[in-house]
């Protein structure tokens, strides 16, 4: 791209008394030509970015009306099914802004969908993020970033669905206290601050307020900003392609591509969150009631987001501890700690064993295709079905009555799946994984069914395989095989053993180096016979792609090592012994 940036004339004066004062004009020109890969999944990043910038708006709307009080109040609204209720002040002025305060309802439903926007988008964007492997090195620290992002957010929606101080609100927050004096020795202690005092204490709600308003949005923001400021630095990754290189970028400049294309996708989130608030209704808190802490209903669950922990709350048996005067309440402890450390623990430890286990060190800037690291797959897949049991039991009770099944059945198939589902997904996600590869060895080695029958002199009849493109071509050669490490016990010339193998650990790091290292490997020795049967064959006799129409046998060689392929031209033997 030319160095030259030409400043559209409106702007150049402007421009110019800015840069006469502030010395910008050369970082403006930078940002502006910088290059952006091109690719539908890096859209889902943006749409969290959008949600976040909506949340603000709108909460800053919300904010000028609500009233962080739980003092008691007598509602005589709009809303006449209340009339002459006594409730909070939280709730009296919720039920305000969706009947009395214009716009209030569209922008408290336009809020909420954007949290849960928010979250789901952060959540697919993670998992592209793990899938392609785009959190290796040198992106080790955008990626921890994103795990803090996501467990601010579970928080942030916490405290956020629980300011109306209704009765789900209530029933979530009476929760959320239980766990925390769950936690052995601060437990209490903690509870006893936040509330100040028994639950549920007439302050809890204030400063829930001030920690979602202020604190943990600053927060947000700034690691929001960090996360832009470092993808800015290291480039962007970029999907396999042609012309990609892990030294390039390719794609379209900031300005005016990108520019554009972020602000149409900015309104277009908006005005989809819109008719999302217009036609969808969510969190309806005057038909729940205030709150109060003797009643409870079925049917209370969080937002998705939280549903793993309430799953796991009510899949987990009733298990107590009693040690010199002391209860430990594992019924609680354990639902709370094991998911989340799984899940974040894993994901924030997972980028440092993969570089351990594999010994690969370089920057990665172009991404892997899922199906070329089937271990690192099987696990994504495995954590996904782990989450997904814990959030599909968050709602047994309402499984249970859509179902008609019993209760306890479906707590017990929860318990069975939850060990049983993540270690089938693992298996069958590597097995498909592996033979997608060889999916793709055969289509670099013989091309792709053409769909075209075609008869030998002798009888014969063949189905034509055409060579893959060029741009299929490298997609398929991009897979990068990983290095195998000596493997345990391994000995060299001499009889020395390899110093990685040794001890306890480096059998550890050598097994496991070996089940990243399960691939299938494409080799460019197959001559072309043109039958195109799709045998794997690896002793060089392997059959090779068909040009349509030519009437000539061409050989369309497979590389593994990420050289060129090895094109024969039409009518020469690709086999030395067919030359003869």
């Amino acid at each position: 791209m030319s160095d030259n940036f030409d400043v559209p004339a409106p702007l150049a004066g402007v421009g110019g008394w800015l840069d006469d004062r502030f010395h910008g004009a050369r970082g403006f020109r930078v940002l502006m030509r910088k290059v952006f890969p091109d690719h539908w999944s890096f859209m889902l990043g943006e749409i969290a970015l959008w949600s976040f910038v909506i949340l603000l708006l709108t909460g800053t709307f919300l904010s000028l009306f609500f009233v962080p009080s739980m003092s008691d109040a007598v509602y005589h609204g709009s809303y006449v099914k209340l009339d002459g209720i006594k409730m909070s002040e939280a709730y009296q002025s919720t039920l305000n802004i969706s009947f009395d305060v214009r716009g209030g309802l569209l922008m408290r439903q336009v809020h909420h969908w954007a949290a849960d926007v928010f979250m789901a988008s952060l959540t697919i964007h993670m998992l592209r993020v793990f899938f392609t492997g785009a959190y290796r090195k040198p992106r080790e620290i955008n990626w921890l970033i994103g795990i803090v992002l996501f467990s601010l957010g579970l928080l942030e929606g916490l405290f956020g669905y629980s300011l109306p101080d209704d009765q789900l609100s209530g029933a979530g927050l009476r929760i959320f206290e239980g766990v925390l004096q769950g936690i052995p020795i601060v437990g209490t202690y903690l509870a006893y601050f936040l509330f100040g005092g028994g639950f549920p204490g007439n302050i809890i709600v204030p400063r829930m307020y001030l920690i979602h308003v202020l604190l943990i949005p600053g927060i947000l923001l700034a690691l929001i900003t960090a996360h832009l400021f470092i993808m800015f630095h290291q480039k962007h990754t970029q999907m396999p392609a042609k012309g990609n290189t892990e030294k390039n970028v390719v794609g379209q400049p900031f300005f005016p591509y990108f520019l554009a294309k972020g602000g149409a996708w900015f309104f277009f989130i908006f005005a989809s969150l819109v008719l999302l608030a217009t036609f969808a209704e969510i969190n309806p808190i005057w038909l729940y009631g205030p709150y109060t802490p003797v009643a409870i209903s079925s049917a209370s669950q969080p937002d998705f987001y939280m549903g793993i922990l309430e799953g796991s709350l009510r899949m987990m048996p009733a298990w107590e501890i009693n040690f010199l005067g002391h209860t430990l309440s594992m019924s609680v402890l354990i639902p709370f700690a094991v998911p989340l450390t799984v899940v974040l623990g894993g994901a924030a430890f997972w980028p440092f064993f993969e570089q351990w286990a594999t010994g690969d060190r370089s920057f990665h800037n172009i991404n892997d295709r899922p199906r070329n690291a089937p271990m690192r797959t099987g696990i994504g897949i495995a954590a996904v079905i782990f989450y997904g049991v814990l959030w599909a039991e968050g709602a047994n009770d309402v499984i249970a009555d859509k179902l008609q099944i019993p209760l306890y059945t479906i707590t017990w198939i929860s318990r069975v799946l939850i060990f049983v589902g993540p270690l089938a997904a693992f298996f069958i996600t590597k097995r498909i994984c592996l033979g997608l590869q060889r999916q793709d060895k055969q289509t670099l080695l013989h091309g792709y069914e053409s769909g075209i029958i075609r008869q030998l002199p002798n009888g014969e009849f063949i189905e034509v395989h055409k060579p893959v493109n060029e741009e299929a071509r490298a997609v398929l050669e991009s897979k990068v095989v990983p290095a195998l490490l000596p493997a345990p016990g391994s000995e060299d010339a001499n009889g020395v053993p390899a110093p990685s193998g040794r001890g306890v650990l480096g059998k550890a790091r050598a097994r496991a180096n070996r089940a990243f290292a399960e691939t299938i490997a494409i080799e460019a020795n197959g001559h072309g016979n043109g039958h195109g049967n799709g045998h794997e064959v690896s002793s060089g006799n392997g059959h090779a792609a068909v040009a349509a129409g030519d009437g000539e046998h061409a050989a369309s060689g497979a590389p593994g090592t990420g050289a060129g392929p090895a094109q024969v031209p039409p009518g020469e033997a690709s086999d030395p012994d067919e030359a003869k």
